[in-house]
Formats: structure tokens, C-alpha cells, sequence
């Protein structure tokens, strides 16, 4: 077990440095001088190679890369360009809002979707499995922008249970938090309900037809007990690794969600600052979702053993 956890932990690192290599090089080959950007159109050639100096932009990259990753073992992702704040303060301060939103949809949506999956595939061809995998498709098909403005304009506008726009953070008023968390929640665990209830569905068809189920039934278990005592430990563990790419996913694409609802996240700093030019914002924010990523799928991987032990045996 030990073996397999520091197997599984040496194989991010080098993950984590191609990730951090590929952010760094991507990054120099958007368009634009970010010193210029900051100073305007009326700014002195001097005055912008004097900024460029002062931001080090007139280095080599290689030069560039060694002193951004010096900084970083230091805690130091830098300073935003434009509003001067500390690049790490800045980026976990929004990641913590689109963590909750992602964590909290996902949850849900597992705990409806794992259950409804085996339901369905314990009654295959059923008309509850067909009307399970029907709704599954539906809500893979539909776009989450378009999905996230229709709740807007129904619950939102028409009925005026939640606010349209704003966000207050649960930290500071809970109960406030969550109505304003409400919407983008439900957008998020509604579309992720089709995958995972696929998932579940197809890895339990699958673990239904092994001899082991067979030989549970011929001792005269009940279906109850056959499906959720014995198939459902086995059928889980590829539902578990989908939860965990759906999760690492949202992370780092819950931009068009956060834009759509106004949400203060880091899918929406993200965006700004592309748009801005901030490199040193740009680069935090890619680097703390690929670490997220990897270190979600980390945490799947040393945890799929107590779904199925044969993966530390091989």
C-alpha cells in the first residue's frame, strides 16, 4: 500500500513541472507588452523600457522562467500588474469562491445521480431505466450558459426567489451566501447529473454480469442486498474516478458559469486578467488549477483501493 501511494504521489511531481513549464511559455506568446498596457497609449518609449526592466520583461525567457520558479519555492507568485496585489492572496482568495460552488454541485450531484445510476441498471430495459437514461441525456445535452441564464430568468426574474446580480461570501453572512450560491450550484449539479448517471449505470451492468453476482443470487440473497451489498463496492470505483475528473474539470472551467451569474471566482479573474494582460495573475491562476487537477485525481487515485483493493496488488 505504502508503495503504491508513493508511486502514485512521484508521479505528479513531474506532472506538476511540465504543467508549470507549458504555463510559463503559453503565457510569453500572447499578444502584447504588458508595460505598455499599463502605461497607455501616450507613455515614452523610455518610460516603458523602464518598466519592462523594473517587471523583468526584458530578460530572456529562460531568464524569466528560472526567477519565476525561484520566486515560487519562496511563496512568491508575484504582484498583479494592474492593481498591485500579491498574485497568491489574490488567486486563493477566488479560487476558495469557485471551490465551493464546484465541490458543493458535485456533492450533490453524486449523491442523487451514483444511487439513480444503479437504480437503473438494476432495472435494465425497465421503463425507469429508460426514463433514468432519458433525463441522463437531456441534461448532457444542454449548455451550461444557456442552462445557468434559464434558472436566472425563471427563478431570478420571474419569480424572484434569488437575487440576479451580486455575490456575498458565506464567510461573512452564510445564509445570504448560499441564496446567492444557489443557482450556479444547481446549474453545475444538474449537467453533471447525466455523466455520472451513465457512469454508474454502465459500471454496474457491467459488475451485475461477473460470476461472483451469480453465485450471491444462487445463495438466495436478495436483489437488495446482491445490488448494494455486493455490486455496488465493485460497479463504484470507475463512477469514483469520473467524480474526479467532472470535479477537476469544474475547476478549471467554471469561467462561463462564474460570468454568467457575476460571481467573484477565479474562472472570472482568469478572464479579466487575459484581458488585461496581467501575466504574473494569468500564470497563479493556470498554475493553482493544474496543481488542483493533479492533486484531484491524486487523491482519486490513492483512494480507488477501498473501492477495488486489486488495483494496490498490481
Amino acid at each position: 500500500m505504502i508503495k503504491f501511494i508513493l508511486g502514485r504521489m512521484l508521479m505528479a511531481v513531474p506532472t506538476i513541472v511540465i504543467v508549470a513549464v507549458a504555463v510559463f511559455t503559453l503565457i510569453r506568446l500572447i499578444p502584447g507588452d504588458p508595460a505598455a498596457l499599463m502605461l497607455g497609449d501616450i507613455a515614452e518609449p523610455q518610460q516603458i523600457a523602464t518598466l519592462r526592466s523594473t517587471l523583468g520583461l526584458d530578460q530572456s525567457i529562460p531568464v524569466q522562467f528560472m526567477i519565476w520558479v525561484g520566486h515560487l519555492f519562496n511563496g512568491d507568485f508575484g504582484k498583479s500588474i494592474v492593481t498591485g496585489e500579491p498574485v497568491l492572496h489574490l488567486v486563493l482568495s477566488r479560487f476558495f469562491i469557485s471551490a465551493q460552488i464546484v465541490v458543493l454541485a458535485v456533492l450533490i450531484a453524486s449523491v442523487i445521480a451514483v444511487p439513480a445510476g444503479v437504480i437503473a441498471a438494476w432495472k435494465q430495459n425497465s421503463l425507469t431505466d429508460l426514463a433514468l437514461v432519458g433525463t441522463a441525456t437531456v441534461l448532457l445535452s444542454i449548455p451550461t450558459f444557456w442552462l445557468g441564464l434559464l434558472l436566472l430568468l425563471f427563478f431570478g426574474l420571474k419569480l424572484g426567489w434569488v437575487p440576479v446580480l451580486g455575490y456575498v461570501s458565506v464567510t461573512t453572512n452564510w445564509k445570504a451566501g448560499l441564496i446567492y450560491m444557489a443557482l450556479p450550484v444547481a446549474t453545475l449539479f444538474i449537467h453533471e447529473m447525466g455523466v455520472i448517471i451513465r457512469m454508474a449505470r454502465a459500471s454496474t451492468l457491467e459488475v451485475l454480469r461477473l460470476d461472483y453476482i451469480t453465485h450471491a443470487r444462487a445463495k438466495g440473497l436478495s436483489e437488495q442486498a446482491v445490488l448494494w451489498r455486493h455490486a455496488f463496492k465493485n460497479a463504484f470505483g470507475p463512477t469514483w474516478t469520473m467524480i474526479g475528473l467532472i470535479l477537476g474539470n469544474l475547476l478549471g472551467g467554471i469561467a462561463v458559469i462564474e460570468t454568467v451569474f457575476s460571481i467573484p471566482g477565479l474562472g472570472r479573474l482568469l478572464v479579466d486578467s487575459i484581458f488585461q494582460r496581467d501575466y504574473p495573475v494569468i500564470q497563479g491562476c493556470l498554475l493553482l488549477v493544474a496543481v488542483a487537477y493533479v492533486l484531484v485525481n491524486l487523491v482519486v487515485d490513492l483512494l480507488y483501493p477501498l473501492f477495488d483493493p486489486r488495483v494496490v496488488a498490481e
